[in-house]
């Protein structure tokens, strides 16, 4: 690892996750169902649906782990871009292949680290529809599992006093899945083996994004 790229510190995501604790469990009722699937050490990449602004920062605050996450770089804006960075967050530039944002997550995962992905790549309807090729390919490169993530209950309603937020003190599951390997077990990396490993993926977290709202009684989707 360069100078200029180096990977971001371990001990500012572990404040980052302490204050993700103090915020979600004081605002909201984080439920945080099958933390302990989450490897206790070594490379692991937690893929989390995103449906709202909440879902990142919750998931900051439950896993069991200090998490770094692959943030867009519109976050960091003012005095977020200097907060980000300094709780161990990356930023990436989603319009393009952002080299420095891939050295510095491989960084991460190559340093034992728990790398936070959104893999739909933005925010949207949170069912793991559309699969960016980014998860695929710093899971095959990285060696890492990856722990599927359900964030479920942070849309279901809107606050009373800041309608941008569920409402204060109301519930919010966080499902943690069981870890599973990206690849075929032939260590390939071509174009065609990380496009089969995204179609591994995408029915993976889908079954279980499925799973988890049956375990937590929020409706199904057909």
């Amino acid at each position: 690892m360069t100078e200029a790229t180096p990977v971001p510190s371990e001990r500012g995501a572990a404040v980052g996750r302490g204050i993700g604790i103090g915020l979600m469990y004081g605002l909201w009722k984080p439920r945080v169902l099958g933390a302990w699937r989450v490897p206790s050490a070594g490379p692991v990449i937690l893929a989390v649906n995103h449906s709202h602004n909440i879902d990142g920062p919750m998931l900051m605050g439950t896993a069991p782990r200090p998490v770094h996450f692959l943030i867009k770089k519109e976050a960091f804006v003012g005095p977020l871009d200097p907060f980000l960075r300094g709780i161990g967050q990356l930023k990436v530039d989603r319009t393009a292949a952002d080299r420095t944002a891939i050295t510095q997550a491989l960084g991460v995962l190559a340093e034992g680290g728990a790398l936070g992905i959104f893999p739909e790549g933005t925010r949207g309807e949170g069912d793991f529809a559309s699969l960016r090729a980014g998860l695929a390919y710093f899971a095959v490169r990285g060696g890492a599992p990856i722990v599927p993530v359900a964030v479920l209950g942070s849309t279901e309603a809107r606050g009373r006093l800041i309608s941008a937020l569920p409402p204060l003190r109301s519930r919010v599951d966080v499902v943690f899945g069981d870890a599973f390997d990206a690849g075929d077990g032939s260590g390939r990396r071509t174009r065609k083996a990380l496009d089969e490993a995204t179609v591994r993926i995408q029915r993976k977290l889908a079954a279980h994004l499925e799973d988890a709202r049956r375990l937590t009684g929020r409706p199904v989707k057909t």
